[in-house]
């Protein structure tokens, strides 16, 4: 989506200049590039970005996972995608939970990143296949994690309930008397907190819950 807003967050200089120069000559503009997450909160709140690329590990201050904690809970809009030599499992799981809606490695190409960047701003989630089957598999072994079902809203839980009995957003929307567009953000916001890649599994997350509590 050539023209959307972005703001990169790296604490080294050399590949914030890399993600900038790759990312303007793909046609988007990238309104800020800082090093660290206060300076990221801060911008992101001043200038109302459409994507946050953001380095998990940075030098100084706050990580990347609490930056993206407190962008997500500005509820300014913002999506905001991970980049990060880490491929551990756990991290991405923490990167969803805190809000991300992509997770991309440091290691990927242009092309890659161009990819997820776009599938990130069109409002999908972005994970490497590889990853993101890891985590499929830890989750069909584990006991569902009640604590991020128990860290929803009251409006987030009752948004879980009927995604597990087979609503539509436009059928949530009408039962809880708010606007598709709203169950949407809702919607995602579940599914992020949960460490899970759609509603299908989020539903079943929710539902093995149940179970371990009868």
């Amino acid at each position: 989506m050539p023209g959307e807003r972005i703001i990169i967050v790296d604490d080294h200089a050399l590949a914030r200049e890399g993600l900038r120069s790759a990312l303007s000559a793909s046609g988007y503009e990238v309104v800020e590039a800082v090093g660290t997450g206060e300076e990221a909160v801060s911008r992101v709140t001043e200038t109302r970005p459409d994507l946050v690329l953001l380095d998990i590990r940075l030098g100084e201050g706050i990580d990347g996972l609490e930056t993206a904690r407190r962008i997500s809970d500005l509820g300014l809009g913002a999506r905001i995608m991970m980049l990060t030599l880490h491929d551990d499992p756990d991290y991405v799981r923490a990167a969803l939970q805190a809000g991300a809606s992509g997770y991309v490695l440091k290691d990927a190409s242009l092309d890659e990143l161009r990819t997820a960047v776009q599938q990130v701003l069109s409002g999908a989630t972005a994970i490497p296949a590889a990853l993101l089957s890891t985590i499929l598999m830890r989750s069909n072994r584990e006991a569902p994690d009640s604590g991020a079902i128990d860290r929803l809203t009251d409006r987030e839980r009752e948004v879980l309930d009927r995604i597990a009995q087979g609503l539509t957003n436009k059928a949530i929307a009408r039962e809880l008397g708010i606007s598709p567009a709203t169950v949407k953000v809702h919607v995602e916001r579940v599914i992020a907190k949960l460490g899970v890649a759609d509603r299908t599994q989020a539903a079943v997350m929710v539902t093995r819950w149940r179970e371990t509590r009868r």
